[in-house]
């Protein structure tokens, strides 16, 4: 671990979590988390070995379960993801990383499967940026069988709004111009793809070194659909 990390830096949620271990190995594991988070960015390879090492120690700790999912997932391990978030939702409780199993299934070739677990949960009871990354994940698991029609439908959600920028609006947006492409619908793939870069640039504006999460950005001039778009 750097010299530098100190428990203090770990999320407070997260550090709740800690609170059933002894003093010394509660603060062992959030240096390991801390760490993980430092560098996942950079080298996902030496996040998951952070997040293995915080899991040797409390791994019945739910936070520690879905670091290593997490971490597994950016590296490719997607079967070790997968099983990692079914032991870290099975702890918690929480859908909140139900799109990123999907994406695992998917990653494993099964987007049938895929399909299936994103059907599990109702969506309406998960939080609304939640909703907005299964509905991608279940889009992309359409492209893989080759119904782009369907990956199109997925995406048209009531947070597809041109003239808000939410956290969730930029990959969103960029979804909804790589489907519109495989359907040949170029001219509108070039606007919502502007419109994602466009969103990205204000969100970064707006939320200066605070990098609030629920930033929300009126844009002003959206860029206009063509006449003949949906």
């Amino acid at each position: 671990m750097d010299e530098d990390v100190t428990p203090s830096e770990l999320d407070k949620a997260a550090w709740r979590e800690l609170k059933a271990l002894t003093k010394e190995n509660a603060e062992w594991v959030a240096g390991h988390l801390v760490m993980a988070s430092r560098v996942v960015d950079d080298d996902p390879e030496r996040a998951h070995r952070h997040a293995l090492a915080a899991a040797r120690r409390a791994g019945r700790v739910p936070v520690v379960r879905e670091t290593v999912g997490i971490t597994s997932y950016l590296t490719g391990n997607f079967a070790l993801a997968l099983r990692e978030l079914r032991t870290y939702r099975r702890l918690s409780g929480s859908h909140e990383q139900l799109p990123l199993m999907v994406d695992c299934e998917r990653g494993l070739g099964r987007p049938d499967r895929a399909l299936e677990l994103a059907a599990d949960v109702d969506r309406s009871t998960l939080p609304v940026a939640v909703q907005v990354e299964l509905a991608i994940a279940r889009s992309g698991a359409r492209l893989d069988m080759g119904r782009a029609d369907l990956a199109l439908g997925e995406l048209e959600i009531p947070q597809l709004k041109p003239d808000l920028a939410y956290s969730f609006s930029p990959a969103l947006f960029d979804s909804y111009a790589i489907v519109l492409e495989e359907l040949g619908r170029l001219e509108e793939a070039e606007i919502w793809g502007k419109r994602a870069d466009i969103a990205a640039a204000a969100l970064a504006d707006a939320r200066g070194d605070e990098a609030e999460e629920d930033t929300v950005v009126v844009m002003e001039e959206p860029l206009e659909m063509p006449v003949d778009g949906p």
